[in-house]
C-alpha cells in the first residue's frame, strides 16, 4: 500500500539513507521547504512506470484523434506502404 511521507528538505542531506528505504518500498516522499511542499520524490522504478504510462496515454490519444479524422468525409486515406515510400523519398532528398 502506498504511504506518502512529508519530510523537510534538510532530510535529503541528513537522512538520505532513510528516504531511500522509504522509496524502495514504493512509497513517495514530499519534500517541504519552510513547511511548504516543494517537490515529490519517487523511486526510479516508479518513475519509469509513470513515463511508460504517459507514453501509452499519448499514443492512445493520438490514435483516437486519427480515428476521428478518418471518419471525416473528405479524409485522404493512404496505406502504410505509401507512407513509408514518402518518408524514404524525403530522407533521400535530404541525403540521409
Amino acid at each position: 500500500m502506498l504511504n506518502t511521507q512529508v519530510r523537510p528538505a534538510r532530510d535529503l542531506r541528513n537522512n538520505y539513507a532513510d528516504i531511500v528505504k522509504t522509496l524502495e518500498n514504493n512509497n513517495h516522499v514530499i519534500i517541504t521547504n519552510n513547511g511548504v511542499g516543494e517537490s515529490v520524490l519517487i523511486h526510479i522504478k516508479d518513475y519509469a512506470r509513470y513515463e511508460e504510462f504517459l507514453h501509452h496515454r499519448y499514443v492512445y490519444e493520438e490514435l483516437q484523434k486519427s480515428k476521428s479524422l478518418a471518419k471525416h468525409p473528405n479524409a485522404n486515406m493512404i496505406d502504410a506502404a505509401d507512407v513509408f515510400k514518402r518518408i524514404n523519398a524525403k530522407l533521400q532528398s535530404k541525403g540521409l
